[in-house]
């Protein structure tokens, strides 16, 4: 599988990299032979990127992936993890639902004050069983996570957070440190605040919907940094096609969204592209882009979504998308 450079960090990342929610059984339970199964297929295609976070399984993700990867040599892969949540033992509380089917059995709280952010660190390692974690993302800052509180959670996580991580990566104890969320905007906000490597953006920067992500490939051509991009299929719609209840990020597609898709597989049928294989293809025609973020949760679904790696996307594709006003140039 090929690399990409991540930002001016000196690590290289395979274009694909593996999404750890669905191990953390995202939505539906994942055995632990599953888990390990779907891990296993991932290495034996050539992924060596691969993410995880705290609040995945309430913790379970990171176990699982720690245990799949403690035997494999140190520098043969690229890890990434979250701060930004601390899980507590329940002890007899009730577990907050956040999607998660059987998960261990923490609530999550969210920290993201410096000393916040060291113990999250901290905690991961001892989860993952490893002593080393090479990218750390500041996990769902911004408003769509936090909507008004955000304008308490900001000032906190951008004057102690980010100094955590800079001071982290400072030490040589990570190598890279960036922002995973969903929104472009807090991303912008952050670059005015530390030198950030990378960001993990899911779902803002797809076949369906990446206009507002310009600003934030701008700064990141600016400053040499590099997006990770997640969420390619928008929770749905473009893995399944723009049929009644497709699913766009997270919500029962809106007929205008319906409508929008439509059109855009109407584009790809005319060149005999499945529009999953577009929407695969499309983040990489920006060169800020150095992985896509695949959340797979089977060896089934890896299989198809890899599939569509190898393929040959037509110039004249992209060239009609822009011409029906359905794609920007390549950023």
């Amino acid at each position: 599988m090929q690399t990409r450079p991540l930002g001016r960090t000196g690590l290289d990342v395979t274009t694909i990299s593996f999404g750890g929610g669905g191990i953390g059984n995202l939505f539906k339970p994942s055995t632990r032979d599953d888990a390990e199964a779907t891990l296993q297929g991932s290495w034996e295609a050539g992924i060596r990127f691969f993410d995880t976070a705290p609040r995945y399984g309430h913790g379970l993700s990171e176990r699982r992936l720690g245990d799949f990867l403690r035997d494999k040599p140190r520098d043969s892969y690229v890890l990434s993890t979250k701060v930004g949540r601390l899980l507590t033992p329940l002890r007899g509380r009730t577990m907050t639902d956040y999607g998660f089917a059987d998960p261990l059995p923490f609530e999550q709280e969210y920290d993201y004050s410096y000393d916040g952010i060291m113990r999250s660190f901290e905690d991961s390692l001892q989860r993952l069983g490893l002593d080393q974690i090479d990218v750390l993302y500041m996990h769902d800052i911004g408003r769509d996570t936090h909507g008004d509180a955000n304008e308490h959670w900001q000032p906190i996580a951008f004057d102690g957070g980010l100094k955590a991580m800079t001071h982290l990566r400072d030490q040589g104890l990570v190598k890279a440190i960036g922002l995973g969320v969903n929104e472009v905007q807090v991303c912008l906000d952050a670059l005015e605040h530390a030198d950030l490597d990378c960001f993990l953006l899911a779902g803002r920067y797809s076949l369906l919907d990446h206009a507002g992500a310009a600003p934030l490939l701008d700064a990141c051509r600016q400053r040499g940094a590099s997006l990770v991009v997640g969420g390619v299929f928008n929770s749905g719609i473009l893995a399944t096609g723009p049929k009644p209840g497709a699913m766009f990020n997270y919500a029962p597609a809106s007929e205008e969204i319906l409508s929008r898709a439509r059109r855009i597989e109407q584009v790809c049928q005319a060149h005999n592209v499945p529009l999953a294989t577009a929407a695969l293809h499309f983040p990489f025609r920006s060169d800020v882009v150095a992985s896509v973020l695949l959340g797979v949760s089977n060896t089934r679904n890896l299989e198809r979504n890899l599939s569509g790696l190898s393929a040959e996307i037509p110039k004249e594709l992209w060239a009609d998308l822009q011409a029906e006003g359905l794609s920007a140039q390549a950023a």
